[in-house]
């Protein structure tokens, strides 16, 4: 698999996760606040692998978070971080 496909693939993984986390009110909120984004710059940067690692950051941070969100999205925690890695 080259670079670019690991990279695409790490950033819809995480995308997911970030649909995921958004769906849950008080962890959106949290992730909000902590990133200290509005819903129009969220809007404006999703493509951007540095949102794309926050988002994998703010659940590594908390793992009841990331457990939660890669059973969610029928992915493991561990494929989680390492998307957040080759971001």
């Amino acid at each position: 698999m080259t670079s670019r496909a690991t990279n695409e693939d790490a950033a819809a993984l995480a995308l997911r996760a970030l649909a995921a986390t958004l769906n849950e009110p008080r962890r959106a909120e949290r992730f909000l606040a902590l990133t200290g984004l509005d819903a129009d710059q969220l809007r404006a940067r999703l493509g951007e692998p540095s949102l794309l690692g926050a988002v994998i950051a703010f659940l590594e941070s908390h793992e009841p978070d990331l457990v939660a969100v890669a059973n969610d999205i029928g992915s493991s925690p561990v494929a989680l971080i390492e998307a957040g890695r080759s971001l």
